[in-house]
């Protein structure tokens, strides 16, 4: 069974008329944002995207901002720093960034579908300094020590 939280939304005036972000599916894990703008993206370019909306995610949330799938596989259109993160105190415009990684200048249209969102828990960190970390097996072995493509 899903469980909902409340989003507070407000619909900034280049918003008006397009649709809140929303669930394609009922389980889906992302909701659809769309483009308060329109714009076009030259290869190797990136541009926050205007989304009209800001938002006061209950403390203890966030919301991830995330690329679709779609646009990433068939036009190299992506989120360069996926996941971004919306904290639960930002109360500014929510706005995508996106990067087009494709060989194509890439137009958006307004109310085009252009990321997702997922609402996801936070648990903040409480730092513990210590003298000595506990042994693992894996030890200090990183950037692909427990093997790589070639041993698959």
């Amino acid at each position: 069974m899903t469980s909902s939280v409340n989003v507070e939304v407000k619909r900034l005036p280049h918003g008006a008329g397009l649709p809140l972000p929303a669930y394609a599916t009922s389980g889906a894990a992302g909701m659809d944002v769309v483009s308060a703008e329109e714009l076009t993206i030259a290869p190797g370019a990136r541009h926050a995207v205007a989304t009209g909306l800001a938002l006061a995610i209950p403390q203890g949330y966030e919301i991830q901002v995330r690329p679709r799938s779609g646009l990433a596989l068939k036009h190299g259109i992506t989120v360069p720093n996926t996941p971004g993160t919306i904290d639960s105190d930002y109360r500014g415009e929510l706005k995508v960034i996106l990067i087009n990684l494709g060989n194509e200048p890439f137009a958006i249209a307004r109310g085009d579908r252009v990321a997702q969102l997922v609402l996801a828990p936070v648990v903040q960190a409480a730092w513990a300094e210590v003298e000595e970390l506990d042994a693992t097996e894996r030890g200090e072995g990183g950037f692909g020590s427990t093997g790589g493509h070639a041993k698959l």
